[in-house]
């Protein structure tokens, strides 16, 4: 059997893991004004986060059509899988997951497999490295499955933001909430866990990167970590040597965060994606 896995942009994976496991990615779309962009070809992530601030329409971003995802499985299938395996963004942040199921329901070429990851980020490439790694060695579908299903119990994701301009600009937040919060310079942190959406307040810079390191350390043990941040480098290095007690010897690696994400959260956020390691 040849099962193939099938991401969406979201997923973060560096492009080096995406050729190694062949993983097919479809990506989202971000509009500004007139002017759409394809997440991950259009435009560079450094220049996007440098414009972000200055566009003149903030942008919205867009879920591929399930006629998207219906082409790439026919696709795969072409190229001799016998079951595709979709894993993508949760469902409780995105479209993303009810369109692939859409498009999955009108492929005849090929079963698919529909997945959700209950994740963002990394928190969702991950667990799509992970799949491919198990595909890879000749796992089924059906063996692959609880395996995710464990990793998204230990999976986590959070990040502290600079600033809740973005998240009032993108309209995922009330307007004056946001006006009040940046007049007394809160911070949020935002939390990701099991599919649940989380936020926590806090009132300065500072207290958010203590806050960031303390949900690092109540992660226990640590099987997979990477700091994410939306081009914020110089805080990268911040974090890094505050978390050097926190984390694995190894290198850990820095990404910076897609620009579907970046356009509701704003330049110089920074935080982790934890995977704790089983504690069976």
């Amino acid at each position: 059997m040849s099962v193939r896995i099938v991401t969406d942009s979201t997923c973060d994976l560096p492009p080096e893991t995406i050729a190694r496991y062949n993983i097919r990615v479809v990506p989202l779309y971000i509009n500004v004004g007139k002017q759409g962009y394809l997440d991950g070809g259009d435009i560079t992530r450094q220049e996007f986060y440098q414009k972000l601030p200055s566009f003149p329409e903030h942008p919205t971003t867009a879920a591929p059509s399930p006629l998207k995802f219906r082409a790439v499985y026919d696709a795969l299938a072409d190229e001799g899988a016998t079951h595709v395996l979709s894993i993508h963004i949760s469902s409780a942040l995105s479209a993303v997951f009810d369109t692939a199921q859409v498009g999955a329901r009108e492929t005849t070429s090929v079963p698919v497999t529909v997945f959700d990851s209950r994740q963002l980020s990394l928190g969702t490439g991950f667990l799509v490295e992970r799949a491919a790694q198990l595909a890879a060695q000749g796992h089924e579908v059906g063996e692959i499955l609880p395996v995710l299903n464990d990793q998204i119990k230990r999976s986590r994701v959070f990040a502290a933001l600079d600033t809740l301009e973005f998240l009032k600009r993108s309209g995922r937040m009330n307007r004056f909430i946001a006006g009040f919060g940046n007049f007394i310079q809160l911070k949020p942190i935002l939390t990701m866990y099991d599919g649940n959406p989380g936020a926590e307040r806090v009132r300065t810079r500072e207290r958010a990167i203590e806050r960031v390191l303390e949900m690092l350390a109540d992660a226990g043990a640590i099987e997979r970590v990477a700091i994410l941040h939306t081009h914020a480098h110089a805080r990268v290095a911040e974090l890094r040597e505050k978390a050097a007690h926190l984390l694995p010897s190894e290198d850990v690696p820095a990404v910076d965060i897609t620009p579907v994400i970046g356009a509701h959260i704003g330049p110089g956020a920074v935080g982790f994606a934890v995977v704790s390691k089983s504690k069976g």
